[in-house]
């Protein structure tokens, strides 16, 4: 700064003005100095600014399975809202294991980040909270919640698994499967409370045997679903219950033969972009990633800001897509 001062003429506050746009300077120097900025190749040391000033304009944000299609629109969400608000932000993908959470959030925490956005795994609390807690950083969590006092934004997910599995019973499915996610998690747990309620509501016995885990993921919901085919009594309709076991069950139907819904009615929670290109298209709940996104960054950003208000937990509403591998009729 002292250079870029020296080379247009002007004093190294006045140079600090110019590049934080703390207060109005002159046009005719304004220039001087980004065309001194410009000839020297400066740029803004940020390590440093965040030991003088304590602001790295950093935002992190710890998330499990990048190569679930879910958490590429969260993902893409989170990033530009970040952006517009003049902050960078720092990735982690946790593998929703507990060790690489500790890891990631550690990593964060070490390059001073003004505030974390956290897709929490099943041991976070226990773990990975009382870290965070340690050093006073801003916390949101977005996708599962927990009992936790900071902010969460959280899509709707009880009523919503009811919805898809009464859909279901609509159709005269009373042998229905649910494909469930990583045990530990509130999202896995109303999930199921809602596959439960609306079975119990239409007075079906509940198989807790059709109740199988898919780990969250497209491998191991593979594994399950083609165990439920295997079977003796199979189901006559599944629900999976995130897009990545969704891949996962479509994949064990397409090996078994069997077709999607003259065999096997289909449906799942979390829908794709190009969920209606299927064939036959798949019915699903659809998150509003979009909203969850913009609103974890903002209620983050007030955090930051030293907004000190009761915590707040936003549920964001979904949408019912329905399409036909329910065997509903084309729309």
């Amino acid at each position: 700064m002292d250079e870029v001062a020296r080379r247009a003429g002007v004093s190294p506050s006045t140079v600090s003005h110019v590049l934080n746009s703390t207060r109005r300077v002159n046009p005719e120097t304004q220039a001087r100095v980004e065309q001194a900025v410009a000839d020297l190749g400066y740029r803004r040391n940020t390590a440093a600014r965040t030991l003088a000033g304590g602001s790295s304009h950093t935002i992190g944000l710890a998330i499990s399975g990048l190569t679930n299609p879910y958490f590429g629109p969260l993902l893409h969400a989170i990033e530009r809202r970040v952006s517009e608000s003049g902050y960078v932000l720092v990735l982690g993908d946790t593998h929703d294991q507990a060790d690489m959470e500790q890891r990631v959030i550690d990593s964060l925490l070490d390059r001073k980040v003004d505030g974390l956005i956290v897709a929490p795994s099943a041991g976070f609390l226990s773990e990975t909270a009382p870290r965070i807690a340690a050093t006073e950083t801003p916390l949101v969590l977005i996708d599962r919640g927990i009992d936790l006092d900071c902010d969460q934004v959280l899509p709707e997910n009880a009523k919503s698994v009811e919805q898809l599995t009464a859909h279901l019973i609509s159709h005269g499915h009373e042998r229905i499967a649910a494909i469930v996610g990583l045990a530990g998690l509130d999202s896995t747990a109303d999930r199921i409370t809602g596959y439960r309620e609306a079975l119990e509501q239409k007075g079906i016995a509940i198989d807790e045997s059709l109740i199988v885990s898919g780990n969250s993921n497209s491998e191991t919901s593979e594994e399950a679903m083609g165990a439920l085919l295997e079977r003796n009594d199979p189901p006559t309709a599944v629900i999976s219950l995130n897009n990545a076991m969704t891949i996962g069950a479509l994949r064990a139907a397409q090996r078994a033969g069997r077709t999607i819904p003259a065999d096997l009615a289909l449906a799942a929670y979390d829908d794709f972009e190009w969920s209606d290109l299927f064939q036959p298209g798949l019915t699903a709940i659809a998150q509003d990633v979009g909203r969850m996104g913009r609103e974890a960054v903002d209620l983050l950003l007030r955090r930051i800001g030293g907004e000190d208000a009761p915590f707040e937990r936003h549920v964001i509403e979904t949408t019912f897509h329905r399409r036909t591998s329910c065997g509903c009729p084309s729309l």
